[in-house]
């Protein structure tokens, strides 16, 4: 018998598939639901719209990015070099299926009220992730002086790959713009100097 969570998962498989191949349009509801083997229904019990499915497809992305960063923390021997390095891994393993996160990234921007809460624990993950790098560890709490800077970073940052998605940076761009954003704020907060 097939639980609940299997069901969803399955339907998130799919529609990461189908926004992997056609991008936001071509995941439609109906297409999802047949290609995991579900009813219609079945799938509206674990997902009110598309928005709400993809914003759950950007949840499994950032396991990934989450994955990847606990076997192998960002590398460097200063603060600045660490967070360079974490952001172009982390915004080369997104953007690796450019279609599938320009869908994620729509329907994260939709402003539906109801995923509000689930874009923001993905904003409060990635955050993590930067104090991470910032400290040079695989994982790390929000607290002290580096969770402001992460934040701002992390907010540059989606900026920035929202920008992508519209065609106005490529993924180099993106880095650097991030490189330069974490030179200014690390040195305004006194934080430039740590090696970790």
């Amino acid at each position: 018998m097939v639980s609940g969570e299997e069901r969803a998962d399955r339907i998130v498989t799919t529609a990461v598939e189908l926004a992997g191949a056609g991008g936001f349009e071509a995941v439609r509801l109906r297409d999802v639901a047949s290609n995991a083997g579900v009813a219609l229904g079945t799938l509206y019990r674990h997902f009110h719209s598309k928005e709400d499915l993809l914003v759950a497809a950007l949840a499994r992305e950032s396991d990934a990015v989450e994955r990847h960063f606990e076997l192998k923390p960002a590398r460097g021997e200063t603060a600045l070099e660490r967070l360079t390095n974490f952001f172009r891994t982390t915004t080369r393993m997104l953007c690796r299926r450019p279609k599938l996160l320009r869908a994620v990234l729509r329907a994260a921007a939709s402003g539906d009220p109801g995923l509000a809460e689930r874009v923001e624990r993905f904003h409060r993950r990635s955050t993590q992730w930067v104090v991470a790098a910032l400290r040079g560890e695989s994982f790390s709490e929000l607290r002290g002086p580096e969770q402001d800077v992460a934040e701002l970073l992390q907010q540059v940052w989606f900026a920035l790959l929202v920008g992508w998605a519209g065609g106005l940076h490529s993924q180099a761009e993106i880095v650097e713009k991030v490189r330069t954003a974490a030179e200014i704020l690390l040195r305004g907060a006194g934080l430039d100097g740590r090696s970790g």
